[in-house]
């Protein structure tokens, strides 16, 4: 199981699903062509936020090893073996030390007791308890919210308080608590926990809050452990998710602590990376949740790099960048001291980030003079030449001809003679799936789906439930749903994933998130009236296919002589009992 986690980890589903199935992003998901029947209308989705796929033409769904699994035809060990090849990993070296996933929830522990050990130690300290609320004016909520805490200035007070409570000291130093020495790495710092997307704590970035200590950075982070990875961790992400999905937008900036003095003046979409420049990982995670991203980095040459690093990388994934300019001060921070009301107007007034560029390049270069025009285009054309779109490439070319006063041509020649990295288009794959499923089970699958979705989405349809049994359901997640549901009345998908370590619900996550993904997209603004017929009338097909699929059955023992008198007799008295359910809920 930790092998799939850290599968899941290294590989975006869309990226793997990408080479059998050409993707374009429509939204949060993204759509293509089934790849098991012919279709001219894209009906394929994959969710990246969810981390599953749905066929709405065949019904199929799951996440990136079953897809792999039907593709290749491969056993599930097989496609664990190979996925976990693609993501640079070795499968042996997980089978030889079973003991990992105990040791991550043992890690997660300590760094949990740490962070109240850390908040409690605020609280007791008047210096710190000053920075946060004078300096940094953080109220009371936000620091709670964000568990901010300190790290006094002891070499062992930490390691001691955990020892004490018989953790391992190989536990606390893989961690990343302590230093080479085994003494505490952090001390006379502000600490400021970093969180997994489920909010669970996986390191801090600590602040020194003496910034006259010679010798000492400013900041340092927890080093890489099997929790925290600062290639791949976006910090504030498990606060922002529900602003996120509500605002359709992330706001990114440099510090962590600007995310949190953002939180506080009410924009909540707001992420950063801890520490460390801004990867394609990052901005993968952050492309399951929102397709546009507002940057707001410094202004000097290395904020202006990072500004071309993030378009370079975000066009290869249809990401749209901007920038957002400060009206006043060096940072969000800053500027919220200012007037918070002028941080909100700043995100709002954003501007395309290449637009951004040309503007800042302008006020460099002459570009009515030649060394002027050479400078500025050879900042300009590599950007412009690695973007996915050739109608926006045409665009830029276009404009900075009219800008430089040079034909077309040569503005084309010059970009084409830039070394790029090109972006990879998936190919479609030409070998579609030609396995052919039993037409009755086929519509059974799409049937349960349909009718589940609603039903799981809409308490108040609970009651449709009612005559079903779990027979007429095809396979075992849609079985244990339907069991669940007439269980539980109050049942939603939100409290299903929550419970996704409980071994009764665990074996129904994906599905409950394809069945989630199929309501948004097929059912969520269709009205209740008319969402009470839809699934009344998918609730007799799937029982009028049941039973159809029960004499074809029966017909095809028969021709085959399988049944002696006495199990006919049975197998008619069930198929006229179903004959008599089905013409009752017809009435």
């Amino acid at each position: 199981m930790d092998l799939v986690e850290e599968i899941k980890n290294r590989l975006n589903i869309e990226d793997v699903i990408s080479e059998y199935v050409q993707l374009k992003r429509s939204g949060s998901n993204w759509r293509g062509l089934s790849p098991f029947n012919n279709e001219k209308t894209p009906s394929f989705i994959v969710s990246p936020e969810k981390q599953i796929w749905h066929d709405f033409s065949s019904g199929r769904g799951g996440n990136m090893f079953s897809f792999v699994m039907e593709m290749e035809g491969l056993s599930f060990k097989e496609t664990l073996n190979l996925l976990a090849r693609k993501a640079g990993l070795d499968p042996d070296q997980f089978r030889t030390q079973n003991h990992r996933g105990q040791n991550k929830e043992k890690l997660f522990e300590i760094l949990e007791i740490s962070t109240k050990f850390f908040q409690l130690n605020l609280k007791n300290n008047q210096i710190a308890l000053e920075y946060v609320f004078l300096k940094r004016k953080f109220d009371k909520k936000t620091v709670a919210e964000w568990r901010l805490g300190y790290a006094d200035s002891s070499r062992d007070s930490l390691k001691n308080f955990l020892l004490k409570r018989k953790f391992d000291l190989k536990d606390i130093k893989s961690s990343g608590l302590l230093s080479r020495y085994d003494e505490d790495m952090f001390r006379d710092r502000l600490m400021i926990p970093l969180q997994d997307e489920m909010g669970k704590v996986i390191g801090y970035t600590a602040r020194l809050l003496n910034d006259n200590t010679k010798n000492s950075p400013k900041y340092i982070n927890t080093p890489q452990t099997i929790l925290y990875d600062k290639s791949r961790h976006v910090f504030g992400l498990s606060q922002a998710k529900n602003s996120l999905r509500k605002n359709k937008f992330a706001v990114m900036v440099e510090g962590n602590l600007d995310v949190i003095a953002s939180y506080q003046a009410g924009v909540e979409n707001v992420i950063a990376t801890a520490g460390t420049a801004l990867t394609s990982y990052h901005l993968k995670i952050i492309s399951r949740f929102v397709s546009d991203i507002r940057l707001c980095f410094d202004s000097d040459r290395a904020g202006v790099d990072a500004t071309k690093r993030a378009i370079n990388l975000a066009s290869k994934i249809n990401l749209d960048v901007n920038v957002i300019n400060l009206p006043q001060g060096k940072d969000p921070d800053e500027l919220i001291k200012i007037d918070p009301n002028m941080w909100v107007n700043a995100v709002n007034d954003k501007i395309y980030a290449i637009d951004w560029l040309i503007d800042y390049y302008r006020k460099i270069y002459d570009v009515n003079t030649s060394i002027g025009k050479k400078n500025f285009s050879s900042n300009i054309l590599p950007i412009i030449q690695n973007l996915n779109d050739e109608i926006e490439k045409d665009h830029y070319f276009n404009l900075l001809s009219d800008l430089l006063q040079v034909s077309k041509d040569s503005i084309t020649k010059k970009s084409y003679n830039y070394n790029l990295d090109k972006v990879f288009l998936a190919k479609p794959n030409l070998q579609k799936h030609q396995e052919k499923l039993n037409p009755f089970l086929d519509e059974a699958n799409r049937l349960q789906t349909n009718f589940l979705s609603i039903v799981l989405a809409r308490l108040s349809l609970r009651d449709l439930l009612k005559g079903l049994n779990e027979e007429y359901f095809l396979n075992q997640e849609s079985k244990t749903l339907f069991e669940l549901l007439k269980k539980h009345s109050d049942l939603d998908y939100e409290t299903i994933i929550n419970k996704s370590n409980d071994s009764e619900w665990k074996n129904i996550v994906d599905y409950v998130k394809i069945l989630s993904l199929l309501y948004d997209e097929k059912y969520r603004s269709i009205s209740l009236e008319d969402l009470h017929y839809e699934a009344n009338f998918l609730k007799i097909r799937l029982i009028d296919n049941y039973v159809k699929y029960q004499k074809e059955i029966f017909k095809k023992d028969v021709l085959n002589n399988q049944l002696n008198e006495e199990d006919s007799i049975k197998i008619l008295k069930k198929i006229d009992k179903l004959n008599q359910l089905l013409n009752k809920f017809k009435e």
